[in-house]
């Protein structure tokens, strides 16, 4: 069990004891002296999101990082996954990522990645919490590391996120509008579609440190969709405030899911005869597009909610695809982590080669309707395991037979129990949701 880390880095509210300048201080310095210790060089990469609180942590962190003698590079505002590209590239033992990715900006938090790009393995976030039990202490005045700005940041990601599709490629005559939430990717993705040919319409492109994803980007693809429908775009791209998810947008103002564009991505590499192993969702995947692959011949593995657990899988299978309903989509063999600008230029890549529209593609999965209660329930204990809430699970199961699914499951970062019903008759999946929700109740209040 870890303290501090949850299944992405430590995330919370500003001010909390693990998300204070002080805490955060004494973290770089902890993660720093592990790093020094079983890490291949000096050199650690700092990059942020928009929020106000990114200003006062990136310094903390410098300032605990160089207390233990690494070197710091600064990148300033830059997607979560643009952190793990540079990581890799510019030879880094690590890469720190200063967001709370789609919370708003009154959270904030630090991702770890490691030398090659990847979440930290477990022990070493073991190995950091462990030094965060000692005194701080920093080294000799000679030893001290030393910080420096990486000037063309946004310049090498750009470069790197045109390169993962084909040369003959191109966005020219589409209008598409790019939400970019008001976070990390507003610097970056309209560059990378129009430098492509498209005649881009930005959205969330101002941030002020407070406006992150509020009222834009996938948090929120209303706006988007009414923009695609006023400026008559052929589609819309919402990323939210980390750059590591994305939803589409068709002509019509339809919202396309993450599950649809891992479908598109997954028949498109079918197709091209560079598929491996299967493509890896989650325990929130829709059941629609589980079929929709087997029909393809694609086998389809559910995993845990989290793409720590997708990666996983991916990587014990061999596998390059996997992703969550909500647009955190990894292409492994483009990228060694969820790209949200990556996965929209597959999917893009893929509409262009069967030279099919966004609202085409995406009638090949056609959504089971799904009811989600979030219950917050502060002293929920154990509560999904109970007799009485697993005899209603059971009873609900089988009168969905296996035309639906049912799912319970605690929140990993609040103190939610998520009520899920799935199935073909939508009245009837929210009314299941309902008793399910209500005996969960019950059982909280007995």
């Amino acid at each position: 069990m870890r303290k501090y880390f949850g299944t992405d880095g430590i995330r919370g509210r500003v001010g909390d004891p693990s998300v204070s300048p002080d805490f955060v201080l004494k973290l770089g310095w902890a993660a720093g002296r592990v790093l020094a210790r079983h890490g291949n060089g000096r050199k650690v990469l700092i990059g942020k999101d928009t929020r106000i609180s990114g200003y006062m942590f990136e310094s903390a962190l410098e300032a605990g990082l160089v207390a233990a003698g690494l070197d710091i590079r600064l990148l300033g505002p830059m997607p979560t996954p643009g952190v793990a590209y540079l990581t890799r590239t510019l030879r880094a033992v690590a890469g720190i990522v200063i967001t709370a990715s789609h919370n708003p900006y009154q959270d904030n938090g630090i991702k770890f990645f490691s030398g090659s790009g990847d979440k930290l393995p477990d022990e070493t976030e073991r190995a950091i919490e462990e030094e965060l039990e000692l005194p701080l202490e920093a080294v000799t005045a000679s030893e001290l590391g030393k910080a420096k700005r990486v000037e063309d940041a946004s310049g090498r990601y750009i470069e790197f996120c045109k390169s993962t599709v084909p040369a003959w490629f191109s966005l020219k005559g589409l209008r598409i509008v790019v939400d970019c939430a008001h976070g990390a990717t507003y610097n970056i993705a309209p560059y990378v579609f129009d430098e492509l040919g498209a005649q881009v319409v930005s959205l969330g492109v101002d941030p002020d440190g407070f406006n992150i994803n509020q009222s834009v980007g996938s948090l929120h693809p209303e706006t988007l969709q009414q923009t695609v429908r006023r400026e008559q775009a052929d589609l819309g791209i919402a990323f939210d405030g980390d750059g590591d998810r994305v939803l589409m947008v068709d002509a019509n103002g339809r919202l396309i899911d993450g599950d649809v564009l891992l479908y598109l991505i997954a028949k498109s590499r079918l197709e091209m005869g560079c598929l491996k192993g299967p493509v890896v969702g989650t325990l929130m995947s829709n059941l629609a597009l589980e079929q929709a692959l087997r029909q393809l011949g694609i086998d389809f593995a559910r995993v845990k909610v989290g793409d720590r657990y997708i990666m996983e899988r991916l990587k014990a299978d061999d596998g390059i695809l996997g992703g969550e309903p909500s647009g955190h989509i990894i292409c492994r063999d483009r990228t060694s982590t969820g790209d949200g600008i990556i996965a929209a230029l597959q999917v893009l890549a893929a509409l262009a080669s069967s030279e099919q529209s966004l609202a085409d593609g995406a009638n090949a999965v056609a959504h089971y309707p799904q009811a989600l209660i979030n219950l917050r329930l502060e002293k929920q204990g154990d509560v999904i395991n109970r007799p009485e809430v697993q005899h209603a699970v059971r009873a609900v199961e089988e009168r969905l037979g296996e035309q639906g699914r049912v799912l319970l499951r605690p929140s990993g970062t609040e103190p939610v129990v998520r009520v899920m019903v799935e199935g073909r008759d939508r009245d009837q999946v929210e009314k299941m949701a309902a008793e399910l929700a209500d005996c969960v109740r019950a059982q909280v209040s007995a």
